[in-house]
């Protein structure tokens, strides 16, 4: 049996114009009959082509305010109608039902117009019926007939036009793939919209674009993004951004936002290994890459303000995977550009989601994203001696740090700037020694520093230990049955602690 079939006549029903012209065009060139209903038809029609109304074929007005212009036997008739089996032909004869080769259809813009703000009124009126279902009937019946879903498979029924308009079981099959994708998407998005309100525990998420990297985590692990990196950052120079590259950018961007002064960060394996605040930004990336200047060769940097050239010479010096900023001056970009495979981004203003997942055994975690960020106003003095305001700006900054790095985690940080931190550890106590010895070996004098911690002190060793390496304020959750054991320390050794009532795991 032959599979090959010729578009003879095709239906179209779509919302945005763009490039249909050309098609139309195509398709009058080939002498295929083009049925059409509402604004697409008079469309079709100022292009001088002809054009057979959907009112025509069915002998019923476009009814209910243009709810229903193509749910018709005539019209799903034609489309489902399969063309191998005798009773459907005759049907098709009997009730005068053309076979209709082709479905054209753009669907009503119901995400975007979920985005622009609209009313519910508008929104429920962007549910498109008529044009999903063409799309499901010609999507079923690909062994005769060929959909179009969107402007995105244009192109595909252009070059199916160039060759006659003949197309292979294969080529249909995969369109009929592609609509039953589009379909879905659009279902997916008018589920969450309504779930909005109803909070009911269903999880899903549909995504059109996707990037395959070069692996995963490591080269044998084969890795894909989902998602659309361009809409958040420009990539100007550089080689392809790999997953792990995606993890550690992720990181670095939700830790510069906790930040309105300009500050500089540089991560490695989703951590700060070092940030730093400051009036001028070069000093803000001096002053972050002391922090551990071993840990930054390889890493990350990202900044909330332009980069100039006086900091690009500076990030010149190092080796690094990503820089990230939301500009550089011209000087500043041609020498980041020096380095081939130095990649160089530009942060667009996007606001990111509110919702995490990530799978999970055989099946998916959801959570909302940790946007609570506690300042002096709510944070709790505990002890009799309250923080200094150097202090407590210090304490802020800190508090800032920690709620960014892997549990269990503590922070040190003196003058807006990190001196160090004990990361992933299962011993908070550890967690405290790796950072204090961290901060020694590079040279930090850490009295008058304070420290943040992720999550509550079970007992006093920590502040002892951070009090004896000249620690003078603490920040933490509070919590424990025994947080009185560690502010009596702190009372007995005039340190400050103040209380926030806010945990931050990250694992």
């Amino acid at each position: 049996m032959n599979k090959e079939k010729v578009i003879k006549t095709a239906l179209i029903s779509v919302y945005h114009k763009d490039n249909l012209d050309v098609i139309c065009k195509r398709l009058n060139t080939l002498g295929v009959q083009i049925i059409s209903t509402g604004g697409t038809k008079d469309f079709i029609e100022g292009l001088g082509i002809k054009v057979t109304a959907v009112e025509e074929l069915t002998s019923y007005p476009s009814i209910l305010g243009g709810r229903v212009k193509t749910l018709h036997p005539k019209v799903f008739g034609g489309i489902l109608g399969r063309r191998n089996l005798n009773s459907d032909k005759e049907q098709l004869i009997k009730y005068q039902i053309p076979e209709i080769d082709l479905v054209v259809v753009d669907l009503y813009p119901f995400e975007k117009t979920v985005a622009s703000g609209a009313t519910e009124d508008d929104i429920i009126e962007k549910i498109d019926i008529g044009g999903i279902s063409l799309i499901r009937a010609a999507a079923k019946n690909y062994n005769d007939v060929v959909i179009i879903p969107s402007q995105a498979q244009y192109k595909a029924l252009e070059n199916i036009l160039d060759s006659g308009g003949k197309t292979s079981l294969e080529t249909r099959k995969e369109l009929a793939m592609e609509a039953f994708q589009v379909s879905s998407h659009y279902d997916t998005a008018i589920f969450n919209y309504f779930n909005g309100a109803f909070k009911k525990p269903v999880f899903k998420q549909s995504i059109h674009t996707s990037k395959t990297l070069r692996y995963g985590e490591n080269p044998h692990q084969q890795g894909v993004f989902y998602g659309n990196f361009e809409e958040i950052f420009e990539q100007l120079h550089g080689k392809e951004i790999s997953y792990n590259n995606l993890l550690d950018i992720e990181a670095a961007v939700y830790l510069i936002d906790e930040f309105d002064e300009t500050t500089f960060a540089i991560l490695k394996h989703n951590n700060a290994c070092g940030i730093a605040s400051r009036k001028k930004l070069a000093d803000a990336y001096i002053d972050a890459l002391a922090a551990d200047p071993v840990s930054a060769f390889g890493g990350i940097l990202i900044t909330n303000r332009e980069i100039d050239i006086e900091t690009a010479s500076e990030i010149d010096k190092l080796f690094c995977e990503v820089v990230i900023a939301p500009s550089y001056n011209t000087e500043a970009l041609e020498l980041l550009k020096s380095k081939k495979n130095r990649m160089v981004l530009i942060r667009k203003d996007v606001k990111l989601p509110a919702k995490q997942f990530r799978t999970m055994l055989n099946g998916v975690l959801e959570q909302d994203r940790d946007m609570s960020m506690e300042g002096r106003t709510n944070m709790t003095p505990a002890t009799k001696r309250v923080p200094t305001d150097q202090e407590y700006s210090d304490l802020e900054f800190a508090n800032k740090v920690v709620k960014h790095t892997k549990s269990n985690t503590i922070v040190l940080a003196k003058n807006a700037q990190l001196c160090a931190s004990g990361v992933g550890q299962t011993s908070r106590v550890d967690a405290l020694k790796q950072a204090i010895d961290k901060a020694i070996s590079f040279g930090f004098d850490l009295n008058g520093a304070v420290m943040a911690s992720d999550a509550f002190f079970p007992f006093p060793d920590c502040v002892e230990i951070a009090q004896k390496a000249g620690i003078t304020a603490v920040v933490q959750p509070g919590g424990s049955i025994r947080d009185k054991d560690s502010v009596e320390y702190c009372n007995n050794h005039n340190m400050a602690m103040v209380l926030t009532g806010v945990r931050h795991f990250k694992h």
